[in-house]
C-alpha cells in the first residue's frame, strides 16, 4: 500500500522522475518501483564504477520515499553486501543525506552521488573498521572490497539481504535487461 502523502506533489514528483529516467536512462544507474501500486517503495541499481574494487559489480539498493518527498530525502540502503567505509553491515549508508538534501535534488542525482561515493569514500563520515583499513592499509582494503564484489555482486546471481525481493543478475547482458526493465516500468 502506498504511503499517504502529506504533500500532494510527492507522487507526481516521483512519477515525473520515473518518466525522466525512462526517457534518458543514465549509463550506470537505474531505479523503479517494486510494484505499480506503490511508487514510494523502489529498488535502485548501481553498476560498480570502473577502476574501483567494485568494478563489474551490480549493486541493488532499497529506496523508501517519505510522504513529504521531495522536501525530505529518501532512505537508501544497499541490499547487495558491499565492503565500503560509508556502508554499515546492514547496508545503511553512513552519511547524513539530509544535511545536503534540497527539494531540487532528484533520485537520479542521489544515486549518482552514491555511485561517486564508491570511487571517493567520504571519510569524515566513516567511523567503522573498514575506514581504518582504508586509511592505513589501502591495498588490503582494496583486496577485501574486490573479494566481496566478486562474491556478492558478480556471482551467478546477486546476493542480497534476506528482507529484499528475490533478484538475480547472471551476467552483464542481464544487467542491461534488468536496468531496462526498471527504466521502462
Amino acid at each position: 500500500m502506498e504511503a499517504k502523502s502529506t504533500f500532494p506533489c510527492a507522487r507526481e514528483r516521483l512519477e515525473m522522475e520515473l518518466r525522466e529516467i525512462k526517457e534518458n536512462p543514465p549509463t550506470h544507474i537505474s531505479f523503479g518501483p517494486l510494484s505499480d501500486d506503490d511508487v514510494f517503495k523502489c529498488q535502485g541499481i548501481i553498476m560498480g564504477p570502473i577502476g574501483t574494487p567494485f568494478e563489474g559489480g551490480i549493486f541493488h539498493l532499497s529506496i523508501q520515499f517519505p510522504s513529504d518527498y521531495p522536501f525530505s530525502p529518501p532512505e537508501v540502503k544497499f541490499l547487495t553486501k558491499i565492503y565500503h567505509p560509508n556502508v554499515n553491515e546492514d547496508g545503511k549508508i553512513d552519511i547524513n543525506i539530509g544535511e545536503q538534501w534540497t527539494p531540487a535534488l532528484t533520485t537520479e542525482t542521489l544515486l549518482l552521488s552514491i555511485s561517486s561515493m564508491l570511487t571517493y569514500p567520504i571519510l569524515e563520515h566513516a567511523e567503522n573498521a573498514i575506514s581504518v583499513l582504508y586509511l592505513n592499509h589501502y591495498q588490503r582494503y582494496n583486496a577485501i572490497a574486490r573479494e566481496w564484489t566478486q562474491k556478492y555482486a558478480m556471482s551467478g546471481f546477486v546476493s542480497i539481504s534476506p528482507d529484499a525481493q528475490s533478484l538475480h543478475s547472471p551476467d552483464a547482458q542481464s544487467l542491461h535487461l534488468e536496468v531496462a526493465k526498471l527504466s521502462i516500468g
